[in-house]
């Protein structure tokens, strides 16, 4: 057995594979972008200017907001977005207008984090292909290419899962920082003094002598700082202590390191500002660096692809997308999924993305605008939690969520002015993924609205069948059902067409609810309702795996004795119609029944065994 000090070595060194594949890959692309379109004059005076503001940038952003405070906000040792959101829409439950206004701009967010999964991967990988161009000019025609075949393997192979290369995730990343902090080491000997621009007096002179453009530059200053949110969303994988250990001694050493031997090279040879990271290297070693890096992007571009994947069963279970076919890749982690759908739909808008941007540079001004929205939505998410979930002094609140707040809205605005050359598809992205998450809760509302308006009380129900009672067969009849204590349309259609009750009978609810985990012994309760037939409703958390039959295991120490040979469990297949009226608009309607139609079967997502599923069809008008 490993001892307590190799395993949070372990869990350090897979924080470095993954939570920071993303902010790793930065150091391509953030420099030359500040410098790249003309804003920033280029003098010795701003260099160091530019270098003060990324060092501090990374300081107060990363290392005191993300490391010191959002880590902190666990949600029962879970992080990222969802988690937050499901801590704080808790935290203000008796204020339900708060709480509305809380959920929807939390999954807003949620929205705009597949905007940033689509330019991530193609960013990143563009960036470290495009190092070619380096070598030789006459690779260029072909860094578009090889970026897709590069991102096609990479969406090809997760199917089969990460288990067996994930183990080299940490190395790589850790010898990839390596190197960024030995290319930077080599440059800085060449201009020592250029250690000085670490003091904030070089960045407060630049913003005090120019405001405007300190302004417009903060869009391009947010890179490099992308991937801080994974800090948090990968919380629950690690834990704080390893990814404030792996921050700390490796990753913002490393990175400060080679920003500033970029900024050394460009102090005397202010030419290798079309590319200062490739620059930085001996021609020997360009080929080999040009490898690593694209290796260091494809295991950032997995990290965002995984994220996707977790969050989107998150919002699955809270009941804002509907079910999709989820394929687990590991028979030991749970947490390993793969969602065809999400997947190729990802695949598609970054081909979309590479094709249309053609360069890093033009994808540069695309990115920004969904990751500083999500900062800046983590932030006020955060001051309702530590205002109403940990009852902090309102003064203390807002002292701690200020700055923050100040800073994350001036880096947003910034990037609003990137909407026309590019931020326009990310925030079309995010829009699009919104509209179909309202769309899909709304009409589970309307559909709610509707089967309750023509319920029938089942205990009530159940009383006036046993009066006379029909044939009883034997086995267990399990009858999934919307709501609890009312009839299921599948009992309805089952007594009306066999005219048989089964010995056993279970009305089963499946609950989702804003917490990760619910254990098993917390797992379901029941309720007999006597002649042998029980209400049971089954709890989960939003990452919890649902597994019903397994749940259901537990009704053996409440007097039920399921047999899953003999156990058969009845659904209602709904069609939703679409009518006019006072629900959503007509197209959403369409929408919903279209999002309804298409949606996996509720065996599959339930983990119902194939061959004891019997599911009657009715309609539904919305």
């Amino acid at each position: 057995m490993a001892s307590p000090k190799t395993s949070q070595a372990a869990l350090v060194l897979g924080a470095i594979g993954i939570v920071y594949g993303d902010i790793g890959t930065s150091v391509l692309y953030a420099i030359k972008e500040i410098f790249g379109h003309g804003h920033v004059p280029f003098t010795h005076e701003n260099v160091y200017g530019m270098l003060s503001m990324i060092f501090w940038t990374m300081t107060v952003i990363v290392s005191l907001k993300y490391v010191v405070l959002v880590l902190r906000a666990d949600n029962e040792g879970e992080g990222g977005l969802v988690a937050m959101l499901a801590l704080a829409s808790r935290a203000v439950a008796d204020k339900p207008k708060l709480r509305s206004v809380l959920l929807m701009i939390g999954i807003f967010g949620t929205g705009l984090f597949y905007g940033d999964g689509v330019i991530t991967p193609a960013i990143s990988v563009l960036s470290a292909v495009e190092g070619l161009e380096i070598i030789s000019p006459h690779f260029k025609r072909y860094v578009i290419p090889i970026t897709l075949v590069v991102l096609f393997c990479l969406f090809f192979v997760q199917k089969r899962g990460t288990t067996g290369i994930g183990r080299f995730f940490g190395p790589i990343t850790l010898a990839w920082f390596l190197v960024l902090a030995l290319l930077g080491v080599w440059q800085i000997t060449t201009h020592p003094e250029i250690l000085a621009a670490v003091s904030p007096h070089y960045m407060l002179r630049f913003i005090w002598d120019f405001p405007g453009i300190s302004f417009i530059i903060l869009g391009a200053m947010v890179l490099c700082v992308t991937g801080a949110e994974a800090l948090y969303a990968d919380l629950g994988h690690f834990g704080k202590r390893p990814i404030r250990i792996a921050w700390f001694t490796v990753v913002m050493p490393c990175l400060t390191l080679n920003y500033f031997g970029q900024g050394a090279l460009l102090l005397g040879n202010p030419a290798a500002v079309k590319n200062p990271f490739f620059m930085m290297a001996p021609e020997w070693a360009l080929v080999p660096l040009v490898l690593m890096a694209t290796a260091a992007t494809v295991i950032a571009s997995q990290a965002m692809l995984t994220g996707a994947f977790s969050v989107t069963r998150q919002v699955i279970q809270l009941g804002y997308l509907p079910r999709l076919r989820i394929e687990h890749t590991s028979v030991r982690s749970t947490g390993q999924i793969y969602i065809p759908l999400v997947n190729w739909g990802l695949f598609v808008m970054i081909v979309l993305a590479v094709v249309m941007f053609r360069n890093s540079s033009n994808l540069a001004a695309a990115y920004g605008i969904a990751v500083t929205a999500d900062m800046l939505i983590t932030t006020v998410l955060t001051f309702f939690v530590i205002r109403f979930a940990w009852k902090l002094p309102l003064l203390l609140c807002i002292a701690a969520t200020s700055i923050f707040f100040v800073i994350d809205f001036a880096f947003f605005t910034s990037n609003l002015l990137k909407v026309p050359q590019g931020g326009w598809f990310t925030i079309l992205i995010g829009l699009g993924v919104f509209t179909l998450m309202m769309t899909w809760k709304q009409g589970r509302q309307l559909m709610g609205q509707a089967q309750l308006a023509e319920a029938i009380d089942l205990r009530s129900f159940l009383d006036s069948v046993f009066v006379s009672p029909p044939v009883r067969v034997e086995g267990t009849a399990v009858f999934l059902t919307a709501e609890p204590g009312v009839v299921p349309n599948a009992l309805l259609h089952n007594l009306k067409h066999n005219k048989v009750l089964h010995e056993q009978n279970l009305f089963v609810t499946v609950r989702n609810h804003e917490v990760p985990w619910i254990p098993m012994d917390k797992r379901i309760e029941m309720e007999p309702l006597g002649h042998h037939c029980w209400q049971v409703i089954v709890h989960y958390g939003f990452k919890n795996e649902i597994d019903l039959p397994r749940a259901l295991e537990n009704a053996r120490m409440r007097g039920c004795q399921l047999e899953p040979m003999t156990t058969s469990y009845f659904l209602s297949r709904d069609v939703v119609i679409p009518t006019l009226g006072s629900g959503m608009a007509p197209w959403r309607e369409k929408l919903f029944a279209q999002m309804h139609h298409n949606a996996s079967g509720a065996a599959a997502f339930l983990g119902l065994p194939n061959n004891a599923v019997v599911e009657l069809g009715s309609k539904i008008e919305i």
